[in-house]
């Protein structure tokens, strides 16, 4: 009698491990946005240079912000803002013994600490402009921080159920940005006039809805790895130039052409510590 059950195999079957990490795409873009970001920076210092100390708030915040991206690109550029992490995907088989492939994907923390600067800076360019109140400051500054860094955890771990659970910590605290920029944000902007009120929408709206794109991209990139380290490095590129040096010269050229935005900021901004700042410590007349 001849069996009918197939052999066994004595012999696993092994996968070649995925290396996933950037091409000469990917480094040539890292390396453009370097530029956009450092002509970006040196045109706000010299737009900030023209106008009085006690008005270069926005100015000076929005160069910070192409400051710091410049920076980190060139450290991406580099290759000294990288690092790798190793994931390994399972697969069942009915016949033959269950196969694990390991996957290694070059993860960008450098954006991840620009982010943490950058973000909560742009914020406060928002939050000054609609005449956000220091308690709704700092709750969208902490929601912003607490976004970033739980998002570089989601990046950095081996755990898929931690990943996205991570993720779900940063969606969380990006909705708390969203209700202090679009409730209360808007409704101070709103209190001041009718123009600074329509120019914060325009300007908060626009920042929101690319903020609401960068999750995604983490979810089919860093998240699921379902897309190239070249098309994730374009996307949050293209992101990234628009939620800085567009965003920074929409501000400041709308700010420097609509007066009722403007913030001017005297004492020790603008004269340092004088004389009512000064420290002393004792009396003058004691011990004479």
């Amino acid at each position: 009698m001849t069996s009918s059950v197939n052999p066994i195999p004595t012999v696993v079957p092994t996968s070649t491990p995925i290396v996933q990490s950037s091409g000469d795409t990917g480094d040539r873009t890292l390396w453009v946005v370097f530029v956009i970001m450092a002509i970006s920076s040196i045109a706000f210092y010299a737009m900030a240079f023209r106008v009085p100390v006690q008005k270069r708030l926005f100015h000076i915040l929005t160069a910070f912000i192409t400051t710091f991206a410049t920076v980190s690109y060139f450290a991406m550029a580099m290759g000294d803002g990288v690092s790798t992490t190793h994931h390994t995907i399972k697969e069942s088989h009915k016949h033959v013994p269950d196969t694990t492939t390991d996957v290694y994907r070059s993860v960008y923390w450098a954006r991840y600490v620009d982010w943490s600067v950058t973000t909560p800076l742009l914020l406060m360019d928002l939050a000054f402009l609609a005449g956000l109140s220091g308690a709704n400051i700092l709750v969208a500054v902490v929601a912003d921080i607490i976004m970033v860094l739980t998002g570089l955890f989601a990046a950095m771990t081996e755990s898929e159920s931690g990943a996205w659970g991570y993720y779900a910590m940063g969606c969380l605290a990006y909705l708390v940005i969203v209700y202090q920029l679009a409730y209360h944000g808007r409704a101070m902007a709103m209190s001041k006039d009718s123009k600074t009120g329509t120019f914060f929408q325009a300007i908060a709206g626009f920042t929101l809805v690319l903020w609401t794109v960068y999750p995604i991209i983490w979810g089919i990139a860093d998240g699921s790895r379902n897309i190239n380290v070249d098309a994730e490095i374009i996307c949050y590129a293209v992101l990234d130039v628009l939620a800085k040096p567009v965003f920074g010269f929409w501000l400041l050229f709308t700010h420097d052409a609509m007066p009722e935005t403007s913030v001017s900021l005297e004492g020790f901004w603008a004269h340092g510590l004088g004389k009512e700042g000064s420290l002393r410590v004792g009396d003058d007349d004691e011990g004479a």
